[in-house]
């Protein structure tokens, strides 16, 4: 039987159906019926495991609903975070961070990794060539950064991301454009030169994006979280055999 990976996220909820390590099929959904969303995958196929990361704590009576729908359910919020410490990663970190640390040590196993994730929050991750982690950082993401400029300030109008832009705006629009994504780049690439050793490991919804701005080369990895989180399943099954 194939496992089911859920992460809920922020904004959005991404999902994969897996086959030990291998993802298959991928869903987003972004809406408050996340849980009948969840069921509707299951309802021509149970899953082996049902491996939920969410960012909030699950109710009793949602693990109960899950539960139905698996022969194993596996849930990784604030009330499972000895999880994280089984990986050597300190407690105060979220899950999907932790997937994407878990992912990239198998992908680049005896190698540095700056990880990326562009997502409604930029978090900024570094583990060393052992694959200990070294720490991270958070702070606002692109879109996050934009309905900020609008929301805390008198005048200034909601942007979006731009297709392009260059280095100094000519306008109050791409003023705002510029600052923002220029910021984050020139923010990027100080975190790069910490450990210019590392593997660079970009991921999340704008990863492509601020891929192709920076001088460096970069792993772009769409999927990485939910790689973290079928690894983690994998694990899991093979400790139950």
């Amino acid at each position: 039987m194939p496992n089911l990976l859920v992460e809920i996220g922020n904004t959005a909820l991404k999902a994969a159906w897996s086959q030990g390590i291998t993802l298959g099929k991928t869903f987003r959904y972004q809406g408050e019926k996340y849980m009948d969303f969840i069921l509707s995958l299951t309802v021509k196929e149970k899953a082996e495991v049902l491996l939920v990361s969410s960012v909030f704590t699950l109710a009793p009576e949602e693990r109960e609903r899950l539960e139905a729908e698996c022969s194993h359910l596996v849930v990784l919020d604030s009330s499972n975070k000895e999880t994280l410490l089984s990986y050597g990663l300190p407690s105060y970190i979220s899950f999907d961070r932790a997937a994407a640390i878990v992912a990239a040590r198998y992908l680049f196993k005896g190698t540095g990794c700056t990880i990326v994730d562009f997502g409604t929050t930029l978090t900024v991750d570094f583990t060393d060539s052992r694959g200990i982690y070294r720490g991270g950082n958070i702070s606002l993401g692109c879109r996050t950064r934009f309905k900020a400029l609008n929301r805390y300030s008198r005048s200034l109008p909601l942007v979006d991301t731009p297709s392009d832009c260059s280095a100094i705006g000519l306008s109050e629009k791409e003023s705002i454009e510029c600052g923002v994504v220029n910021g984050i780049v020139y923010e990027i690439e100080g975190y790069m030169a910490l450990y210019p050793e590392n593997v660079a490991v970009f991921t999340g919804g704008d990863a492509f994006y601020f891929a192709k701005r920076m001088k460096n080369s970069i792993f772009a990895v769409c999927n990485l979280v939910l790689m973290g989180l079928a690894l983690i399943a994998d694990e899991y099954v093979k400790s139950i055999e």
